[in-house]
């Protein structure tokens, strides 16, 4: 039997994966991430800033009150994206460990370390922000519901990781430690998010879903949709800076960074 000659050629697509890949290998090396990725923070920032003065406006001053809730629904426009921030920052760092354990890059354990203190930011504004609204409309501040006391894990889960970030000397080691907690962790995430399905809760659903239409009337949802989106260009702006901060930290003494910072380079570096 004869052999195709092009049988054991490389693909084309294949071939196009690996320039990808490359690509990508080429951005994630430290000094090439801060070179990158540096300039981005001022835009962001911007662009966070209008989404988020547009969508504090309107949701505050503009947006009509609700016809069972009054004006308390209000705090929505603060608790939803702050909610899905903390979901979503823990899910990232639940990829980065993935990619730092499996592929060793040392950038991705450093933007998990950025990024743990952010989220458990906005995880605790997420059930503080829930209590307040609770207090007026279930009577009480706290109820163990299946998804406050899932959210009140996710909680525990970042101080966890930020614990093990500070508790070794060593980076590598630090750096394995928080990455096997944020992927063992991630299994609350799906029990976060279905909990208002799986059991019977007073937590209400989803506000945004993509298979079916908003919960509520245009002037309500919009104001947090660009709420959402602000939150999300400025945590990505806090995130890259305090990433950069970082690894000006860890490579002090790498010619680049003496060269950055106008510093004589150091003889025993």
């Amino acid at each position: 039997m004869t052999t195709p000659d092009n049988m054991f050629r490389p693909s084309k697509s294949r071939g196009f994966f690996d320039r990808l890949w490359q690509g990508f290998l080429t951005t994630v090396g430290t000094e090439r991430f801060f070179h990158i990725f540096s300039p981005w923070v001022k835009w962001l920032a911007v662009i966070a800033t209008v989404f988020l003065t547009l969508g504090t406006v309107w949701g505050l001053v503009f947006a009509p009150a609700d016809y069972l809730q009054g004006n308390s629904y209000r705090i929505i426009f603060i608790h939803v994206p702050a909610a899905s921030l903390a979901m979503s920052i823990y899910l990232a760092l639940a990829v980065l460990g993935v990619i730092f354990l499996v592929w060793k890059i040392k950038t991705a354990n450093i933007v998990a370390q950025a990024i743990a203190p952010i989220g458990f930011i906005f995880c605790v504004l997420s059930l503080l922000t829930g209590s307040i609204w609770a207090k007026p409309t279930w009577g009480t501040y706290w109820e163990w519901d299946a998804r406050l006391t899932s959210m009140l894990i996710l909680a525990f889960l970042y101080v966890g990781v930020m614990a093990l970030f500070a508790a070794f000397e060593h980076a590598q080691n630090r750096g394995k430690a928080a990455a096997i907690l944020s992927i063992v962790g991630a299994v609350n995430l799906p029990i976060i998010k279905y909990s208002v399905q799986w059991w019977n809760t007073l937590h209400q659903g989803a506000t945004f879903t993509v298979t079916s239409a908003p919960k509520m009337p245009a002037s309500m949802w919009l104001p947090l949709l660009m709420m959402m989106i602000g939150m999300y260009f400025l945590v990505a702006a806090i995130a890259i800076y305090r990433t950069n901060t970082l690894i000006l930290a860890r490579e002090h003494n790498k010619s680049w960074v003496r060269k950055l910072l106008n510093k004589p380079a150091n003889p025993q570096s």
